[in-house]
């Protein structure tokens, strides 16, 4: 009897978890308030809330959306970056310290990394700086079975087919020291399994 307990127990935790990551509702991912939700894989103290935004400033760090892991899914946020910094969305990334593997789509206008803001980094690059220091942007990345598309203001930047990550948490990447970035307006949308 116990036994018969903890299994339709197991099986209705199981279903209320599948039915919180339904697809095709946005998702939002970030209160304005607090980092409730996020989990940095190291150096913490490079992350704060201020004014609305996450901001990053300090050494290298990455902080992780822990709430839903990324399948197939869309991931946009409106984004500032100053002045020679450096930053990125990951998507499909595995947590922990260190550069995550997974995909990063760029988030870089004037540092010396030739590959700009909506690169696919090392996979598509985006030679041509986009957008001007210290201007918000909104960067959007669909990522459905191996077909990869990044927006830049609403414009293509990215369409392209990379199967090397499958699945992984979404995150926000802090370069380093020097570099400031803003985020706010972050969501993620569960989509439908590919056929």
């Amino acid at each position: 009897m116990k036994i018969r307990a903890l299994l339709v127990a197991s099986l209705l935790l199981a279903s209320s978890a599948i039915a919180k990551d339904k697809p095709g509702k946005w998702i939002k991912m970030f209160d304005g308030k607090t980092l409730n939700g996020w989990k940095t894989g190291d150096n913490p103290e490079s992350w704060t809330v201020k004014n609305g935004m996450i901001v990053g400033d300090g050494v290298r760090s990455h902080l992780f959306y822990m709430l839903h892991e990324c399948e197939n899914c869309e991931f946009k946020a409106d984004i500032r970056l100053n002045h020679s910094g450096n930053s990125g969305m990951y998507f499909r990334a595995v947590f922990g310290p260190g550069f995550p593997k997974g995909y990063e789509a760029q988030v870089e206008n004037s540092s010396p990394d030739p590959q700009k803001t909506g690169s696919l980094y090392n996979i598509k690059k985006v030679l041509e700086q986009k957008i001007p220091d210290d201007t918000w942007w909104n960067q959007h990345i669909i990522a459905n079975g191996k077909h990869i598309q990044i927006f830049v203001n609403g414009e293509k930047v990215v369409d392209t087919e990379d199967g090397t990550f499958t699945k992984g948490y979404l995150a926000l990447q802090q370069h380093n020291k020097g570099s400031v970035v803003e985020y706010k307006n972050l969501y993620m949308r569960i989509l439908p399994a590919t056929k």
